[in-house]
């Protein structure tokens, strides 16, 4: 549900991985985890799902420039410490309301540790634009959770 908007796309997504990965369970050579690899494929495939929309939602790599989210002094402060705690459901929630490009670079990054290059080379932008994505879907995600947690209080 990480990399998508709807309980349907998660679905479409999960079955499409689970077919490439019987169809390529004789490839795996217990060279490393096999929960490496089948993550690995999993991911590949919501990849390869994003890229088959072709979104056009990147945030140039100039943009980059005038965000300077470590000048930001709340950067990592979602939440009052004394106010309730974040689950992974509040953070998947607001994920899936990031645009489909934040979303994507906020998950590869964030969740599968990939760095922006390897995300540049995924997705076909910059390292720039990866950067920018990601500074504005923290953004957008500290507001989100803020938001969440201030209709709850």
């Amino acid at each position: 549900m990480r990399y998508t908007k709807d309980l349907d796309q998660g679905k479409e997504l999960v079955q499409e991985g689970f077919i490439k990965l019987f169809g390529n369970l004789e490839k795996y050579k217990n060279d490393g985890s096999f929960e490496g690899w089948v993550r690995r494929i999993f991911t590949n495939n919501a990849i390869d799902s994003f890229r088959r929309k072709k979104h056009q939602d990147f945030v140039p790599e100039d943009d980059y420039k005038v965000l300077n989210v470590a000048d930001d002094k709340d950067e990592h402060e979602f939440l009052d410490p004394e106010e309730e705690t974040i689950q992974p459901k509040h953070v998947i929630e607001a994920m899936q309301l990031l645009s489909p490009a934040y979303q994507m670079v906020f998950n590869l990054y964030v969740m599968e540790n990939y760095s922006h290059q390897e995300i540049a080379d995924e997705l076909g932008v910059s390292v720039g634009t990866s950067k920018s994505n990601l500074a504005k879907a923290r953004m957008n995600m500290r507001k989100l959770l803020k938001k969440q947690f201030a209709d709850r209080l």
